[in-house]
């Protein structure tokens, strides 16, 4: 059976890693989407079932941040990965550009108050790492965010991932389990497939002329990523870098990730008491003496 080596993808804790020697095209043992077809089919199921134990648990919950370029298969993995889950047990937020209410408030204020109940599974569509991504490439941002002018020195970046990586250690402390993962799409995909999203009618809303202009900054955006992954890789929030060239192959990958993580919570149903087992009994035979 073909495996995904998970340690292949996984950026190394302390480690300082450069994005070209990461292929989007990796696709592992796998050779094409027939191949892999059964195996992200088994996960989709065995997620289902995960989660449906994790709910009844009532214990941890999962929260899973995607960051990645635009046009990189965000939205169509959270749809293919979870399209087996109970949505009364799993809740996706979209993070866009902030609102005027969210400015007033400390850039970690409107994830915080989006994170996911104990026994769900919580999705964020980018996060609070655009503040130190998309903020960052545009440093006109961040005089958005009503800073006093002596928190807005070069030192805020390496503040903010100290601030992150101990806001990601208190929600792993209190059992909000966190997953990471950036969709590595190459640049030369990216332009295939918002080709595509301006040449199919169907697909024409799904662009936007400042995906192409922020495309401009691409070397900007990798060499941020870069220093994201380097600075907030951890042992307990550790970051996966998804190759997303094969969209097929994307799934698959992110898929086994979740379901391991999930795996090593060795989640239970809850055991009832004996007075419970007890109004069971009661209950059955009541119905049973029903006509």
């Amino acid at each position: 059976m073909n495996d995904i080596n998970h340690n292949h993808l996984i950026v190394k804790p302390g480690s300082k890693i450069l994005l070209k020697d990461y292929d989007p095209k990796y696709t592992g043992n796998f050779q094409s989407k027939v191949d892999a077809q059964g195996k992200l089919e088994a996960g989709v199921q065995q997620l289902r079932k995960y989660q449906d134990v994790l709910y009844a648990q009532n214990t941890y919950a999962l929260l899973i941040i995607f960051q990645a370029m635009d046009a990189a298969g965000k939205d169509s993995t959270i749809k293919h990965v979870m399209s087996g889950v109970n949505p009364q047990g799993c809740q996706v937020f979209s993070f866009k550009a902030p609102s005027a209410e969210e400015l007033d408030h400390d850039y970690l204020w409107r994830s915080a108050k989006s994170l996911p109940e104990r026994g769900r599974i919580g999705i964020f569509n980018r996060s609070y790492y655009e503040e130190v991504l998309i903020v960052r490439v545009h440093p006109e941002l961040l005089q958005k965010q009503q800073l006093p002018e002596s928190f807005k020195g070069n030192y805020i970046w390496k503040q903010r991932f100290e601030e992150i990586n101990n806001f990601e250690k208190y929600l792993v402390n209190n059992g909000i389990i966190v997953i990471k993962f950036f969709l590595n799409v190459s640049k030369t995909e990216q332009k295939k497939r918002f080709l595509d999203r301006i040449e199919l009618p169907e697909k024409n809303w799904k662009f936007s002329i400042s995906d192409v202009q922020e495309r401009a900054h691409w070397d900007d955006y990798m060499e941020v990523y870069e220093d994201v992954f380097n600075h907030t890789s951890t042992d307990w929030a550790p970051w996966y870098i998804i190759p997303a060239d094969r969209k097929w192959f994307m799934r698959l990958a992110v898929s086994e990730i979740i379901c391991s993580k999930l795996k090593d919570l060795n989640l239970k149903y809850p055991t009832v008491s004996d007075e419970h087992k007890q109004q069971l009994l009661q209950a059955k035979a009541i119905l049973e003496r029903e006509d």
